[in-house]
């Protein structure tokens, strides 16, 4: 089940929440919030529901015994048994391939399918332990542990949430009418970033992905690129959106996971702004247990490549996601660099504009071999991106038959909602009346959308 579906928006969500509005009592809303979200995940994985169910016990076991105890080898078992979920089920096909290819070996290579959402709740699941084991109590009630792992406002594509973060709610809560309104309104503002915005861009980006190599120039290769670097941005952020606002809905505070990323002027500055909860994740919990950067210059590159390229294979079985995590450590390592060599001298900074075209550039670009199938595609599609210049009428018709009325009102729509400019209305009077109308009409369009058609993929699923 997705947010993006009637069967959510019309069943599920209109059933739980009263269920939790009306029974008394903080256990009570929290078993309506757990059983809520089992039913939730074993909706699209009946099978699945049992890892959920099992991961989170087996980090409630290890947490209760690290709880007051500094037992590394308890705690190396911990994390060792939450990477062995990710290497059966997410990467024993990609590893099977790449040794049958390197030794010629001919081991046959597993089929297992991926369940929804893996990467996050394993990654939450092994947050809790670790930080039990760096101080923090552990929880005595395994259903509280449970409702944190599996909630359903996050479960399948994010925020990574700490426990630290949910504690307090957890075990007391109260969600007021306001809550309710702002949560609600920030769910439908989620909703129509990723059903009337990221829809339709994807539909361009995979039309022109999945086109023929004939069909692609410089035109359509810079279309395609573009396209997709807005959808991701609004598929993922708008999920984050309406996770958030959801959360609020039922008394719980999530911090955020976007804050306008294609505003920034350096790579540095993109990471603090996108999927913040993940940088965050590697950055609390495997840059800084590397030593971070204390222990010399070489080993902070050594310590931030290590992560990067983490964060790539975090993002799935490809060599796609292994080179993309490379090449923002890459990025970001020239970045450091230039700095050091400016310190101590006067050092030329670049305009803004300049600063800021570099970045989009980069991103842009590195986003081509994310959403690329094989790094051969990826390296194709950038180059006929730079020197396409091919003027056939096969390709400049292509590209031209996206370029619909629609598509070019979102474009244009998803192009200044990249930025922040929401907040310079903020501070007028009608600001709160007018944002509530806006969500209703949203949610209206949204249904309609929903309604008619069928094209409605969430991308960090797969993850």
């Amino acid at each position: 089940m997705v947010f993006s579906s009637l069967a959510f928006l019309c069943i599920f969500l209109p059933i739980v929440f009263l269920l939790h509005l009306i029974v008394p009592g903080t256990k009570c809303k929290n078993a309506v919030l757990l059983a809520g979200s089992l039913v939730f995940y074993a909706y699209g994985e009946p099978v699945y529901v049992f890892l959920l169910v099992g991961s989170a016990w087996m980090s409630y076991l290890f947490a209760r015994y690290l709880d007051g105890r500094k037992n590394r080898g308890v705690l190396c078992a911990a994390v060792l048994f939450h990477i062995l979920i990710l290497l059966v089920f997410k990467y024993a096909a990609f590893l099977t391939g790449i040794l049958n290819s390197a030794a010629g070996l001919g081991f046959p290579v597993p089929a297992i399918r991926l369940p929804i959402g893996v990467s996050f709740f394993t990654f939450q699941a092994l947050s809790y332990v670790v930080d039990v084991y760096r101080g923090e109590r552990a929880q005595r009630s395994f259903g509280k542990v449970l409702l944190y792992i599996a909630m359903f406002s996050q479960l399948v594509a994010g925020p990574i949430v700490q426990y630290r973060d949910v504690e307090k709610a957890l075990g007391e809560r109260r969600v007021t009418l306001e809550d309710t309104a702002q949560g609600l309104r920030r769910f439908l503002a989620g909703l129509s970033k990723k059903v009337l915005i990221a829809n339709r861009l994807g539909l361009a980006a995979d039309a022109l992905f999945a086109a023929m190599p004939g069909q692609i120039n410089l035109a359509g290769a810079w279309l395609g690129a573009i396209s997709y670097m807005l959808q991701i941005y609004f598929d993922f952020s708008g999920y984050s959106d309406m996770a958030l606002g959801l959360g609020r809905m039922f008394g719980f505070s999530f911090r955020e996971n976007f804050f306008y990323p294609y505003v920034s002027g350096s790579m540095r500055e993109f990471w603090r702004r996108w999927h913040i909860s993940l940088s965050s994740w590697f950055r609390d919990y495997l840059y800084i247990p590397l030593g971070g950067n204390r222990k010399g210059e070489l080993r902070t590159y050594l310590n931030r490549a290590l992560v990067f390229l983490c964060t790539g294979i975090w993002h799935g079985a490809n060599l796609t996601f292994l080179f993309w995590g490379i090449y923002h450590g890459f990025f970001l390592t020239v970045e450091s660099l230039a700095q050091k060599m400016g310190t101590g001298r006067k050092q030329i900074k670049l305009p803004a504009f300049l600063r800021h075209f570099y970045t989009l550039l980069v991103v842009c670009v590195g986003f081509v071999i994310f959403r690329a199938e094989t790094l051969t595609k990826g390296f194709w599609w950038i180059g006929k991106m730079f020197v396409g210049f091919s003027l056939s009428s096969a390709a400049l018709s292509f590209a031209a038959r996206q370029l619909t009325p629609v598509f070019l009102c979102v474009l244009a729509v998803a192009v200044v909602g990249a930025t922040p400019v929401k907040k310079k209305f903020e501070r007028w009077w009608f600001y709160e009346p007018a944002s509530y109308l806006v969500s209703a009409a949203g949610l209206l369009l949204c249904m309609l959308q929903l309604a008619g058609n069928t094209y409605n993929p969430f991308i960090y699923f797969q993850f």
